[in-house]
């Protein structure tokens, strides 16, 4: 009796829970309005011509807003830093472009409690988390050259017709890209110069590479449907398309600084701006995807196909033409072509990762002793490749209060990955998306964000160092 009686006041107190529950969900959703769901509308509303002339109306409006956002944050010139540059040759600019709010300094700044800095709304704006540059639609967007390149040699148009791409050239990598095996490090550069395409893959890689490889390296330029570039009509391109390939993103196994939303966190305000990082080093590499919940190589090539695409929408990749790839052989060829990529040479490194003080300057050694002591940056990113192959969470919400700019809310980034520094200045854009752009913006960011108060100088000399990595 007395346990019946348990069981009906507990059942009382669930569907009294329930009721509330279901009522906060029901009160949250304005009159008439949609409910906020997990899923895409997999059903086109009107037609194919009727949403390209809309979209391409609105892009102007909505690139303005992009450009708005990012000259209210950063100085966008082009200034290049004297003799340092990529292992292409192309510059690495320099100098903090991260604005800073009227009237404070930056050592003024680090000089402040976090809760201080949230109080007064001084916390840099181009420290907080970036937009994409359309972030209510999102989505793959590729640097205006890569798009040139493409079209070139495949005759295959990665323009989008609603939007483009936001930052401006002179902060993004080489193109093309150096590329590097860990097979072959006395060949050096093995791209020739080229981007790498389905056009000239061959040609370039047989005889260096073996059949698995070759065929790995096949399947990683080959286009595949995705969520903006495929045959349906909720397409974003102007025609019905190949798709993309992983090298889109990747150039040469590295990276062009191509952007897009992660795929795992909803609603869509909250999802981050994806910095697409490079592929070099992933043989020493442990966890992958936008939540690290992937980890092998061999784990994210499958899924990138499956999910990633189509904005981790499984029903969406059905629709679009989904690429399931055989795990026993495709998954493991391109898999073990990644795995050969390798970091760029870093001639002042000796075989522990440290600098050989017979090649370094006094500053970049300086920049190491900070790196390795007062500024614990190797607490995360210890030496021989500069990562702890693990996720921190840098809590930099103590430091602003949540806002929406830019179509993004933010209230916080979470745990993100520790990526690894070897070939560092190859890859500007810096954080998991692009926020800093440049050296001196990631060595400023994480002084005030872990607290540990450096001089000017001691910033100077951290980015000498990371120069060198």
């Amino acid at each position: 009796m007395k346990h019946n009686q348990k069981r009906r006041e507990g059942r009382m107190v669930f569907s009294v829970l329930a009721t509330v529950v279901a009522g906060a969900a029901l009160a949250s959703v304005s009159p008439g309005a949609e409910p906020v769901t997990s899923y895409a509308p997999v059903a086109v509303k009107g037609s194919f011509q009727e949403t390209m002339a809309r979209m391409k109306a609105a892009k102007p409006k909505v690139m303005a807003s992009a450009a708005a956002l990012l000259e209210a944050r950063y100085d966008l010139s082009d200034r290049p830093a004297t003799g340092v540059t990529m292992s292409r040759g192309k510059a690495i600019q320099e100098g903090i472009r991260t604005k800073l709010p009227h009237g404070v300094t930056w050592d003024q700044l680090s000089g402040m409690a976090p809760q201080d800095i949230r109080d007064k709304s001084l916390f840099p704006k181009g420290f907080l988390p970036l937009p994409h540059p359309n972030h209510a639609e999102g989505g793959m967007v590729f640097p205006q050259y890569h798009i040139d390149e493409i079209k070139l040699q495949e005759a295959r148009d990665l323009t989008r017709f609603d939007l483009d791409y936001d930052l401006p050239t002179h902060f993004l990598p080489d193109y093309p890209p150096a590329m590097f095996l860990t097979t072959r490090p006395d060949l050096g550069d093995v791209s020739q110069g080229k981007v790498v395409t389905i056009d000239n893959y061959f040609e370039l890689f047989n005889g260096i590479l073996n059949p698995k490889q070759i065929e790995g390296m096949r399947l990683l330029v080959t286009p595949f449907p995705q969520q903006q570039f495929n045959q349906t009509f909720d397409r974003r391109s102007a025609r019905p398309h190949r798709g993309v390939t992983c090298f889109d993103c990747h150039v040469n196994g590295h990276t062009n600084a191509a952007t897009h939303l992660v795929g795992d966190i909803r609603p869509q305000e909250f999802r981050h701006g994806l910095d697409t990082p490079p592929l070099r080093g992933v043989n020493i590499q442990r966890l992958f995807g936008s939540q690290r919940a992937l980890k092998t190589v061999e784990d994210f090539t499958e899924f990138e196909q499956r999910a990633a695409y189509f904005d981790g929408d499984p029903v969406i990749a059905t629709k679009k033409g989904v690429n399931i790839l055989d795990r026993g052989s495709q998954v493991h060829f391109m898999a073990e072509m990644e795995q050969i990529l390798d970091f760029p040479p870093a001639p002042k490194l000796d075989i522990f990762g440290k600098l050989d003080p017979s090649l370094a300057t006094k500053a970049e050694l300086r920049g190491q002793a900070v790196f390795f002591g007062k500024g614990r940056c190797a607490e995360c990113h210890p030496a021989p490749y500069y990562t702890d192959n693990t996720m921190h969470d840098l809590k930099t919400e103590r430091f602003f209060k949540p806002q929406m700019a830019g179509g993004r809310m933010a209230a916080g980034d979470g745990p993100i990955k520790t990526f690894p520094l070897r070939g560092i200045k190859d890859s500007p854009p810096y954080l998991h998306d692009r926020r800093l752009l440049t050296l001196e913006d990631t060595v400023e960011f994480f002084n005030l964000v872990t607290g540990v108060k450096l001089t000017s100088q001691e910033k100077k000399d951290v980015v000498a160092f990371l120069r060198c990595l």
